[in-house]
């Protein structure tokens, strides 16, 4: 089960895994906390969506679909609005209602009662500062421990399903500096243009703390459903941006993994790991 804050977090972070372990015949299911719908339109190709909170969140609903079909995963909402990205000097507060706000334990009853439902052995989410400063990703983090910590607790949110105790919590590394550093280096040396030189060089970047590297998932035959998925946000992801901005025979030959951080493991497990169940596979035998 991999838990992410809107629409489109599932195709930028640990995506090629998620498509890896379907492909093995994993049972993957990426549980969504919000519609996205406080998301604004960052593809400028893609153009105006209109009726406001309503219409996109309803675009944002069949993208979502497109980048699960691509995954090959199942996908379940969760319900909750988007907080959006509050901006300036000082901070405006969030809007009322939205997913940030929620006290924890109403946040966290319907993440519960899906891992009751669903039974995952293996949970992801973010790191405890969301991997960046979005209040929904901070929650998203908030919700997906207390979840973990509590689901296999009967007298813990009670009425939400039969307990069910997952058996092994990761962050995910979204954003790593050591991997753009990485093809970085890999681009000038081919003689290529790299898009990241200025901004890793920068104050921002040299300030960013890298978090422990505990799980390296290889999955380079799975960067097309990766990619496919992320065009499928096509409010949010410009095929000509960013995330495309890598040359696929330089990612592969210089970062063909996915990283991730073990955060608890309730089986025994050695470090560093290639398998985000090792130690699982053991214990159900």
């Amino acid at each position: 089960m991999a838990v992410h804050a809107h629409p489109d977090d599932e195709s930028s972070k640990g995506a090629a895994t998620t498509a890896r372990y379907a492909a093995e015949g994993v049972e993957v299911l990426v549980v969504t906390c919000t519609g996205g719908e406080r998301g604004d339109v960052l593809n400028a190709a893609y153009g105006a969506v209109e009726g406001g909170i309503e219409g996109m969140r309803a675009v944002r609903r069949v993208e979502m679909a497109e980048a699960a079909a691509a995954l090959g995963v199942r996908q379940h909402w969760l319900g909750f609005v988007d907080s959006g990205l509050p901006e300036g000097d000082p901070l405006p507060p969030l809007p009322e209602g939205c997913f940030a706000l929620v006290p924890l334990e109403e946040a966290t009853a319907p993440l519960v009662e899906i891992v009751r439902e669903f039974r995952p052995h293996v949970m992801t989410t973010y790191d405890p500062t969301g991997g960046y400063p979005h209040p929904d990703h901070v929650m998203c983090h908030r919700v997906s421990v207390e979840a973990f910590a509590a689901a296999g607790d009967p007298e813990r949110y009670r009425g939400r399903g039969e307990p069910w105790t997952p058996l092994k919590l990761y962050y995910n590394h979204g954003f790593s500096l050591a991997r753009l550093r990485a093809v970085h280096e890999a681009i000038l040396e081919a003689g290529g243009e790299s898009p990241f030189g200025d901004w890793i060089e920068s104050r921002q970047a040299r300030e960013i703390p890298e978090r422990e590297v505990t799980t390296r998932i290889e999955c380079a035959a799975y960067f097309d459903q990766r990619d496919a998925a992320l065009r499928a946000h096509a409010t949010q992801i410009d095929p000509a941006g960013f995330f495309f901005a890598v040359p696929r025979e330089v990612e592969v030959e210089r970062w063909s993994t996915e990283e991730y951080e073990l955060a608890e493991s309730r089986v025994r497990t050695a470090l560093p790991e290639d398998d985000l169940f090792a130690g699982v596979r053991e214990a159900l035998r």
